[in-house]
């Protein structure tokens, strides 16, 4: 579920858009780089699991800037500073009650936690700044800054190349090598820059980020800091950091391995248990995401006999066969597992899942065996590319229960897929080995 988007009214009549997912005990806000639009982000499944994971410690904060994503726009030409922007912070607050709260801010994002935290340490717990420089500009004082060549060439390429394929595969293998292979998220990152600003506005912004300078405020910063950074980054480089972390009075200092700079790319585990442990004192580590699917199995029925018959050789020709032809037809889905003789597939729609079954008992006709299939729908766990959980095993169950050539499905199924067009034949209750309850099954006459 994607969080509802609000409004808060800022002062001088801006309209700030949020959200708030979770409900610990603790307020944090999580500011972005300035490319941000609240809605389009939960499509990219990375950046989703790493707001949930912040969200699963916290009443999460989110926030589209002034002029981005989802809040009011502006002239690219009336761009506001930080000064503003930190005040919109502040009216984002009011309108969710929140008296105190974290910030977690990464790149310019962290900028502008840096100065409300100076400003306002009363109404900030805690400081938590990830890929972030006191200083772009290469100075005497910085001299891991871009040069003025660096950004006069990084700005050009902005404003020529933004939200275009090109320009998003070298901002990707960049900012986020190890996702950079990825065909999906580099049609996403495309659509959420053009979403988040446009060419005009980005290049604003981007230099407004070029000339802040915030090395004089960082010893006025007393709230508790953590400074985190990826060693190997090359958009912002760990020198930044260790400045940071250097004059910024106690602050904590972690460098995690890494060469990404989008937070949600890369191990991002390892930069949240920081952040987690950092601020509620407890290390919990990643939950397994939990999702509604439905699960398709199956099995060739009396495999053993079938080997003996066969004999090695001849058996391993025909699995080959089998193993074939069922990927075939789930070739648009993901497959989770083999073992031995059978099948374990996930969908999103239970309608797909069966059809998807009778295709493949049409598809091993002529292979000389017999497949039964089970399709179940609840809730499960996903974890190193694996699944697990009661849904899993009562496909399992159901599977079992199948005659040779037939698709029998929950009544979980059944329900979800009225007006398919899909026939079923009531196969009456069923107690499922190892799964709490009665269950009604369904075999799969025609569709």
């Amino acid at each position: 579920m994607i969080p509802e988007t609000r409004y808060a009214k800022t002062a001088d009549g801006f309209s700030i858009a949020y959200q708030i997912l979770g409900d610990g005990g603790l307020d944090l806000v999580y500011l972005p780089g300035f490319a941000s639009n609240l809605e389009y982000q939960w499509e990219n499944p990375l950046y989703a699991r790493f707001l949930r994971r912040l969200a699963s410690f916290s009443r999460l904060i989110l926030i589209d800037r002034r002029g981005t994503g989802l809040s009011d726009r502006v002239s690219p030409k009336e761009i506001p500073p930080v000064e503003v922007l930190m005040d919109d912070l502040g009216a984002v607050l009011d309108e969710v009650g929140s008296k105190r709260a974290a910030l977690t801010g990464f790149a310019d994002g962290a900028n502008l936690c840096a100065l409300f935290a100076a400003t306002y340490p009363d109404r900030t717990a805690a400081l938590v700044l990830y890929g972030a420089s006191a200083v772009s500009r290469r100075t005497d004082d910085s001299p891991w800054g871009w040069t003025e060549e660096e950004w006069r060439s990084y700005l050009e390429d902005l404003a020529l190349g933004w939200g275009k394929e090109e320009y998003v595969q070298r901002t990707l293998r960049w900012a986020a090598p190890s996702a950079a292979a990825d065909e999906r998220l580099r049609r996403w990152f495309g659509s959420f820059l053009q979403m988040a600003a446009s060419p005009a506005a980005a290049v604003a912004i981007e230099t407004i980020c070029r000339d802040i300078d915030l090395r004089p405020i960082l010893p006025t910063i007393y709230v508790h800091t953590l400074v985190v950074h990826r060693v190997e980054d090359a958009v912002e480089s760990v020198e930044g950091a260790r400045y940071l972390a250097e004059r910024i009075p106690n602050a904590k200092l972690v460098e995690l391995p890494g060469s990404d700079h989008l937070p949600w790319a890369g191990d991002s585990d390892a930069l949240i248990n920081e952040i987690e442990e950092f601020l509620t004192g407890a290390r919990r580590g990643p939950e397994p995401d939990r999702v509604l699917a439905t699960v398709l199995f199956t099995d060739i029925v009396g495999s053993t006999e079938r080997v003996v018959a066969l004999g090695d050789a001849r058996w391993r020709d025909l699995l080959r066969s089998h193993y074939e032809r069922v990927r075939t037809e789930v070739t648009r889905h993901r497959e989770i597992d083999t073992a031995g003789d059978g099948f374990l597939a996930t969908f999103d729609g239970p309608a797909r899942a069966v059809r998807c079954a009778r295709a493949i008992g049409e598809a091993i006709r002529g292979l000389e065996i017999q497949i039964r299939a089970g399709v179940h729908t609840g809730e499960v766990e996903l974890e190193d590319g694996k699944i697990r959980g009661i849904a899993v095993h009562t496909g399992a169950r159901i599977t079992a229960m199948a005659a040779p050539g037939e698709v029998l499905v929950s009544s979980t199924v059944r329900d979800l897929v009225a007006g398919s067009g899909l026939v079923f034949e009531d196969h009456g209750v069923h107690a499922l080995k190892g799964v709490p309850g009665e269950w009604h099954l369904y075999a799969v006459v025609q569709g």
